[in-house]
């Protein structure tokens, strides 16, 4: 009879963790895809320079106010955030492709083990702005510099996690008969390796993504980003900063929360993407 309970409780606790894991997937997937589907509809026009609406504070006319030039603030900061998530996919698709690549190298042997193991601690050692920074600067800066220097400094984390899920496989009954029978290491790879691997690389990427976008407006607001011409969310904070003593607070505050909610959104539907996919995880958390 305890053990009947015991089952029956221990069933209903994790039925209301994947209960709310699901509607954490579902909250966070309704409202960043009304907020990309909102941005990519926003128009030229809608943005446009209205010198005689200048510096108006937020009202219904304008939710998040208007700029020095009379752009409205809410059209930039949808615009903004459009742009940094395309440059946030394609950093975070990039350094899980680099992750993914190294860790079924250092399944290779052990001399490439130990190369892959000496970059990782290499690039974790050292100070991840500064050296985002320099990747940035030294290809060229700009938006081609920002994305190469996001890819070359986010995947060691995720390459250690899977580097050690790699060496593990490599040590499984089924990869060593497989070994015996002549199957070479290219095809233990895509057959054994990979599709244990795809649920860490999804969890990995949509993880990573939050850290890429705090780290590319960083870097912007810093100067060392994006050019000003183009528009993403570092670029409007670093402009508003020269209106902050004039009293424009707007101008600053409502692109910077929107920021934090896209960051905070694609965190829950990682975590709860993890939790689902790890539901031992999931009871921990």
């Amino acid at each position: 009879m305890k053990a009947q309970s015991m089952s029956r409780k221990t069933h209903s606790f994790n039925w209301s963790v994947r209960r709310r894991t699901v509607a954490g997937i579902l909250f966070a997937s309704i409202l960043l895809l009304g907020i990309i589907i909102s941005g990519l509809l926003i128009q030229t026009d809608n943005i446009a320079i209205n010198l005689e609406g200048k510096n108006r504070a937020p009202s219904l006319e304008h939710l998040f106010g208007t700029d020095w030039l009379g752009r409205d603030m809410l059209m930039r900061t949808l615009k903004g955030l459009i742009f940094s998530i395309g440059v946030g996919i394609l950093a975070a698709c990039s350094s899980t492709i680099i992750a993914l690549l190294l860790s079924l190298v250092a399944a290779w042997n052990k001399l490439a083990d130990r190369i892959v193991t000496w970059l990782i601690d290499l690039f974790l050692s050292m100070p991840h702005i500064v050296t985002l920074i320099l990747i940035s600067f030294a290809a060229g800066g700009g938006f081609k510099g920002v994305v190469i220097g996001l890819s070359l400094t986010h995947w060691p984390s995720l390459a250690r996690l899977l580097r050690s899920e790699v060496l593990q496989l490599k040590t499984a009954e089924y990869t060593k008969i497989s070994r015996q029978l002549g199957k070479r290491e290219r095809w233990i790879a895509r057959n054994h390796y990979l599709p244990h691997l795809i649920p860490q690389l999804i969890v990995g990427f949509i993880l990573l993504f939050p850290h890429v976008i705090l780290h590319e407006a960083a870097i912007t607001f810093l100067g060392f980003g994006l050019s000003t011409e183009t528009p993403a969310i570092g670029i409007i904070l670093s402009e508003s900063m020269r209106y902050l003593s004039t009293g424009a607070w707007w101008l600053a505050f409502f692109p910077g929360l929107a920021l934090l909610v896209v960051v905070g959104l694609f965190d829950l539907f990682g975590r709860s993407v993890r939790k689902f996919v790890d539901p031992f995880h999931g009871q921990r958390g």
